[in-house]
């Protein structure tokens, strides 16, 4: 049977084989992992694309509750995808409410820098960033 290897896939993901255990315990997988004649895990090009949206999905903050949910969606088949519409936009709405939020964040230290910088001769004025409230202006 040809495939990949957990240490292959590990690899080119950059996840940990702990972590890629962890993901098929917790149901994270689109399809079944195979197993070889010996027993060992065999992954295939499928895997490692379901992988990369898993990837993308936790690195944006999605919990592991959400990702399993729209795996077994996926899953299943044909035929539910507005709820999988559904987990996608709910989230998608909090990923930029947290760009919102950093964004804000960004402002508020790109002042602090410019200050900094006016303050040690590195700039000749501070950039037109206010902070959000009196309570971020000391420091």
């Amino acid at each position: 049977m040809s495939g990949l290897s957990i240490g292959q896939v590990a690899e080119r993901t950059g996840l940990s084989v702990h972590t890629l255990r962890f993901y098929e315990r917790e149901g994270l997988l689109a399809q079944p992992v195979r197993r070889g004649a010996a027993g060992h895990r065999v992954y295939d090009e499928d895997d490692v694309d379901w992988l990369g949206v898993c990837i993308r999905l936790r690195a944006s903050g999605m919990p592991l509750t959400d990702i399993r949910r729209y795996t077994e969606l996926v899953r299943a088949g044909q035929g539910n995808e507005a709820e999988r519409l559904e987990v996608l936009r709910e989230h998608r709405e909090r990923v930029l409410a947290q760009r919102h939020e950093l964004d804000e964040c960004l402002k508020l230290i790109t002042y602090k820098v410019g200050i900094y910088e006016s303050r040690l001769g590195l700039r000749d004025h501070v950039p037109d960033c206010a902070p959000l409230s009196q309570e971020s202006r000391p420091g």
